[in-house]
């Protein structure tokens, strides 16, 4: 009786976990799947996501049809001007500080000089010696008209003033280069170059500075150049008039590529590539570090990561995306890199938000928490 009774308790014990909720090697299943979903489980609280400094970020779609690396802007080198003075002197008017736009030809300072007077009273003493030589030549062409005076004479006055006349220009042209205007006969207005914005004074007002010092620094800003550097591979894919995408925290625009560099360079062994954008919304700086994303053909389309986004746990590529707990571990396969992005195939769907920096931190909780099971 009592073997009956050992018999037909496990039978009995099967029914029960019947009844209660299906089939045991499939509720041991399910047991497995939830603690492996626990395993990939880091619980973080968000204060302890900001101590670890964990940046999080939604990918961004492209794939293999973008190559997207870190970036500066820089300023076009035909919009920018330094403007200095040809010759030494005072400093005694100032018309334009840091930021303020300016106009081509528009006086931006004047600098008062002994060299400006001897250049000015040059001009003046040219044009004196002009006026004498053409009274002179109208004197002589009315001495032969009459014949009075020999058609010789008449030859020397018209050499004479035209040669004046050269001495003039040449005068006015060496105060042109120097500055030109200024008000006074000791006094040089420098002017602007180009119309644009001063991005930059080293000049004060009473300060005396030398010949061909830097006074001022203009640039027309409505133009910027983007400086990238691409691997030989990547730049093979690139061509003058590809699509670039630039972006910054906040703020987006396009831009094109107008030069790829045919040699590399000597210190990185990287291509050089420039991208110019529009900038007359002003809302981009030089230097300002940005994200570029280069349009290349024959792209196949995926999900685009930074590089440092990317851990090896268990032998796999694996991201970790953001969940209300904290992260969880998720295995992903990898495409080609683009710049210093990664391709993502499969494992996201570029809806979630993922851990883009530190993220080897959540490696090491995640090392932590499958030791704290394995004792």
């Amino acid at each position: 009786m009592k073997f009956v009774m050992r018999a037909i308790a496990p039978a009995a014990l099967g029914l029960l976990l019947t009844a209660c909720g299906g089939d045991p090697a499939e509720q041991g299943h399910a047991k497995d799947e939830a603690h492996a979903g626990e395993e990939r489980l880091i619980r973080l609280t968000p204060q302890q996501i900001a101590a670890a400094r964990i940046e999080v970020a939604r990918p961004d779609t492209g794939g293999a049809g973008a190559i997207t690396l870190p970036a500066t802007i820089e300023g076009d080198p035909q919009g920018t001007q330094v403007v200095s003075a040809a010759i030494g002197g005072r400093v005694v008017s100032l018309t334009r500080n840091l930021g303020q736009s300016v106009g081509r030809g528009e006086t931006l300072a004047v600098i008062e000089s002994r060299e400006a007077a001897t250049l000015k009273a040059e001009v003046e003493a040219a044009r004196a010696r002009l006026a004498l030589a053409q009274s002179n030549l109208r004197r002589e062409q009315r001495l032969f008209a009459e014949r009075v005076s020999p058609e010789q004479d008449l030859i020397a006055a018209r050499t004479a003033a035209t040669e004046a006349s050269i001495a003039l220009r040449l005068a006015q042209q060496q105060v042109s280069a120097a500055g030109g205007g200024g008000g006074g006969l000791n006094r040089l207005a420098i002017a602007a170059p180009l119309s644009g914005q001063v991005i930059a004074r080293s000049v004060t007002l009473g300060q005396t500075v030398a010949a061909d010092a830097e006074l001022f620094r203009v640039a027309n800003l409505s133009q910027l150049s983007v400086r990238l550097s691409l691997s030989p591979a990547d730049a093979g894919r690139v061509t003058p008039g590809s699509a670039v995408t630039i972006s910054a925290p906040g703020r987006k625009t396009s831009a094109r590529v107008s030069f790829v560099s045919p040699v590399l360079d000597e210190t990185t062994r990287l291509v050089p590539v420039v991208a110019i954008i529009d900038n007359r919304a002003s809302q981009w700086r030089v230097g300002e570090p940005v994200t570029a994303a280069i349009s290349v053909a024959g792209g196949t389309g995926g999900i685009l990561v930074p590089g440092e986004a990317v851990q090896t746990v268990e032998g796999r590529p694996t991201v970790f995306v953001r969940v209300a707990q904290g992260f969880k571990a998720t295995p992903v396969t990898l495409g080609q890199p683009s710049g210093e992005a990664v391709t993502i195939l499969s494992g996201l769907t570029g809806r979630e938000q993922i851990a883009v920096t530190n993220s080897f931190t959540l490696k090491a909780e995640l090392g932590k928490g499958e030791a704290s099971h394995e004792d």
